[in-house]
């Protein structure tokens, strides 16, 4: 499994940059402008490192600091426009594990968070290629953005494609609504979880017989993938 990354940056073209290169490197990622929701989201245990700006709009970021190195001991980079020595001596104190000063490299954030993954014994590693579930019956080769069914390519959305992908990639694992919408588009879609049985309706049908086995519902929760992955 790839490691799960949350980026906490309230300018929007930031986090879809840190997110895109962050992907790209075949990290798992979580993005939200809100102090708030990034301690809801830490709360949840699902995430390996936080990076983090510590000027939020909502909560202080030295809270949401604080918050992370009590709730499981999670590792943080911090993202931050304040360059002085006393504020960096300031955040490693808090304990963060490293500080990138803005403007900043994507690049260089992204070999920073490989860097304290490693040293916190958390390495990133990519899935395979190409993975199968419900003995070979569905396959998904993320490397070439394909996905048949039955030997039968499947032609999806982007946002079918991420939601498959998504729910396949830990099969059995529920998904709410609104982490759905985080992984696939982004918590800067406000309103856009109401939507997204409509696109499941659509996947499903694009699935044949297979769809409801395959995308199933949990009342009251959200949705999972129906068929285990092939050893």
């Amino acid at each position: 499994m790839a490691s799960t990354v949350l980026v906490v940056e309230d300018e929007k073209e930031i986090r879809e940059l840190l997110r895109r290169y962050l992907e790209r490197a075949g990290y798992g990622v979580l993005t939200t402008g809100s102090g708030a929701e990034a301690l809801r989201l830490l709360g949840e245990g699902d995430v390996d490192l936080a990076l983090l700006d510590l000027g939020l709009p909502d909560v202080e970021g030295d809270e949401v600091l604080r918050e992370a190195r009590e709730r499981g001991h999670v590792p943080v980079v911090v993202l931050t426009a304040r360059t002085t020595v006393e504020d960096r001596i300031h955040g490693l104190r808090l304990g963060a594990d490293d500080y990138v000063s803005k403007p900043f490299s994507p690049t260089e954030v992204v070999l920073r968070v490989g860097a304290v993954l490693q040293r916190a014994g958390r390495t990133a590693t990519r899935a395979p290629s190409i993975r199968s579930y419900g003995r070979d019956r569905l396959r998904i080769d993320e490397t070439r953005h394909e996905a048949t069914l039955d030997g039968t390519p499947l032609e999806l959305t982007p946002t079918e494609w991420g939601l498959l992908t998504t729910l396949a990639s830990v099969p059995g694992r529920v998904y709410s609504r609104y982490e759905l919408v985080n992984r696939v588009r982004g918590y800067e879609f406000a309103g856009y979880d109401r939507t997204i049985d409509s696109h499941v309706k659509n996947l499903r049908h694009k699935l044949g017989d297979a769809g409801a086995e395959l995308v199933e519902t949990v009342l009251g929760v959200g949705y999972r993938l129906g068929w285990a992955r092939d050893s």
